[in-house]
């Protein structure tokens, strides 16, 4: 399989690989299971906020 990124989305990549002391491979694997959680919920219709823990304040993620 080819995968073709841009120079930013390859460096974000190599970032998060580095930073979560993962390979390329597994932190692609584990993205498109959070995807694939995100849009099983959103599909019932859940909905996906974050909360900051300080203000309590809620965004809502809004997904395509």
């Amino acid at each position: 399989m080819t995968l073709n990124l841009t120079e930013a989305e390859m460096k974000v990549l190599e970032d998060l690989s580095v930073k979560k002391d993962l390979s390329k491979t597994s932190l692609i694997r584990q993205a498109l299971r959070l995807y694939q959680l995100v849009e099983v919920r959103v599909e019932r219709g859940d909905k996906l906020f974050f909360e900051d823990d300080k203000t309590k304040e809620k965004a809502e993620v809004m997904l395509l």
